[in-house]
């Protein structure tokens, strides 16, 4: 055993593990630094597999960014974990096989789509090209219609979240660009034509003349 799979037995099992608490920690704040774990294990996984965009993007996105939003929400919600997680374990046989069904699945699918006999001109490409070139190609040539279509998808997505989010408050001030533009010098502007000398009016005149005397 050389060092790299004895790093990839460690990593693996740290990943397993993480995950595991993510499920069964008590606190929301310590599933969600669990699940940091697990992305920061997942991303070493994929540096020893010579994947170094994949494990940078997992890094940078996930881990940067969604799991510090997740703490942030979690950390203001003050969400009781006591009354979420009541029946776990009466549920867990159940969510346990459910597991198990989808990860035998999906080692079938991705074992049937390995082909080892390619592994030496895929490493010898990944040399001269690079794995991100690779990968770029792979996306933008061969599944570029699943790219576009997954775009769609998160577009509709953000449109929606928008939509659903954008609620008018009624002690915010706001302007009208469409009021703006129909806006017509008449009703901003009024040109008012005064005298130069302006009479003093009948009772102030008296009273004036009332003072002097």
């Amino acid at each position: 055993m050389n060092t790299t799979t004895a790093l990839f037995y460690v990593f693996s099992a740290v990943l397993l593990f993480a995950s595991f608490r993510v499920i069964t920690a008590r606190s929301t704040v310590h599933a969600a630094l669990f699940l940091v774990l697990a992305f920061f294990s997942a991303s070493c996984v994929w540096m020893l597999l010579k994947a170094e965009f994949l494990a940078i993007t997992l890094v940078l996105v996930y881990v940067g960014a969604v799991m510090v939003l997740f703490l942030f929400v979690v950390m203001m919600l003050d969400i009781n974990s006591d009354n979420v997680r009541q029946g776990f374990w009466q549920h867990f046989p159940l969510a346990a096989m459910v597991g198990v069904v989808i990860a035998l699945e999906m080692a079938a699918v991705l074992l049937h789509g390995f082909q080892p006999t390619q592994a030496p001109e895929l490493a010898a490409k990944a040399q001269q090209m690079g794995n991100t070139k690779m990968l770029g190609i792979e996306l933008y040539t061969h599944y570029l219609y699943p790219l576009q279509i997954a775009a769609v998808l998160l577009l509709v997505a953000i449109i929606a979240a928008i939509a659903l989010t954008l609620r008018g408050r009624k002690d915010s001030r706001h302007q009208d660009a469409s009021q703006q533009v129909k806006v017509r010098k008449a009703d901003r502007v009024r040109l008012i034509k005064m005298p130069p000398v302006v009479d003093a009016p009948a009772a102030a005149k008296q009273a004036n003349e009332g003072g002097k005397a």
